[in-house]
């Protein structure tokens, strides 16, 4: 068993939780670079996402900020800006682990994150001219485009609270910034589905951006993967080694299973389903008060 079951409540549940940043500070001068013991695979296909985050949620905090003076909900407008603070705090998280971890075990991101820069915001950005009413629509596109990523940040997440990191021997520092990172996409789950939303909610807008954030994000992932296993000095696998070790550690719990991510696909489009559906309010405020990045910071 890798994982605890996720549920939206719990005995303990805090229920509404103010959304706010967190300052926070992670010493990753002793991770090793394979910082999951005897999981090379596991431990960089992790690491991707230093590289892969920081560009992503400078995204998500413009076009959140973009749509903020369109929102006349105050309690969602408070959200939103929770949401932004943390989002803000996580690429800058992400991207010390990079110039403070990375660079120092050899491996020179430029090339990969010089793309997701490219991407996220020239590919993704804010549409330049037309009509008001185009660029409207064009900014709930990305809306429901970030709302399907946080889907998967949210199962990510909650597998990040209840894996099997600390058993396995894994770096405290590393798990931290990790399960920290997880625990506040548990905590603000909803907000991103809720912006939407407010614009307008329809299946066609969900399974389009669905259609597009599933293949975008392997995509990325996969290319990141490829990209740090090549940069990688101390390890030299082919494809099967790779899917070896992407099975091993799976079965260990220290990576999610394919086959509960390609399942959690179809839950989005449940009746009825709602993203506090996935994790517990509960387990992700009481680990963001003990998170020892946390606490060092305050």
């Amino acid at each position: 068993m890798t994982s605890t079951p996720s549920h939206s409540t719990s005995d303990t549940d805090p229920g509404k939780v103010e959304l706010h940043a967190r300052n926070v500070r992670f010493d990753l001068s002793a991770a090793p670079l394979h910082w999951i013991p005897g999981h090379p695979v596991a431990s960089n296909f992790i690491t991707v996402l230093n590289l892969l985050l920081p560009e992503g949620e400078r995204w998500f905090v413009q076009t959140f900020n973009e749509a903020l003076p369109l929102i006349k909900d105050e309690a969602l407008a408070a959200d939103m800006r929770g949401f932004v603070g943390q989002e803000a705090m996580h690429a800058e998280a992400h991207d010390r682990a990079v110039a403070e971890w990375m660079l120092r075990h050899g491996i020179d991101p430029k090339a990969y994150t010089d793309q997701m820069e490219w991407i996220f915001r020239r590919v993704l950005g804010p549409r330049e001219g037309g009509t008001p009413e185009q660029r409207q629509k064009h900014l709930i596109e990305r809306l429901w485009m970030i709302a399907a990523i946080e889907h998967y940040t949210a199962i990510l997440g909650d597998f990040a609270l209840n894996c099997r990191w600390a058993e396995a021997g894994a770096d405290p520092s590393m798990t931290d910034l990790f399960t920290w990172h997880g625990a506040e996409e548990v905590e603000h789950r909803a907000v991103a589905h809720e912006a939407a939303a407010y614009f307008t909610d329809t299946m066609f807008h969900r399974g389009r951006a669905m259609a597009l954030a599933m293949p975008f994000l392997a995509i990325l992932l996969v290319r990141g993967f490829r990209f740090i296993m090549t940069s990688d000095p101390t390890v030299d696998i082919g494809p099967v080694g790779k899917f070896t070790g992407y099975y091993r550690g799976a079965r260990a719990g220290v990576l999610p299973k394919i086959r509960h991510l390609l399942g959690a696909t179809f839950t989005y489009f449940r009746p009825g389903f709602q993203p506090t559906d996935i994790g517990d309010t509960a387990q992700a405020v009481a680990y963001l008060a003990s998170s020892p990045g946390a606490r060092r910071a305050a």
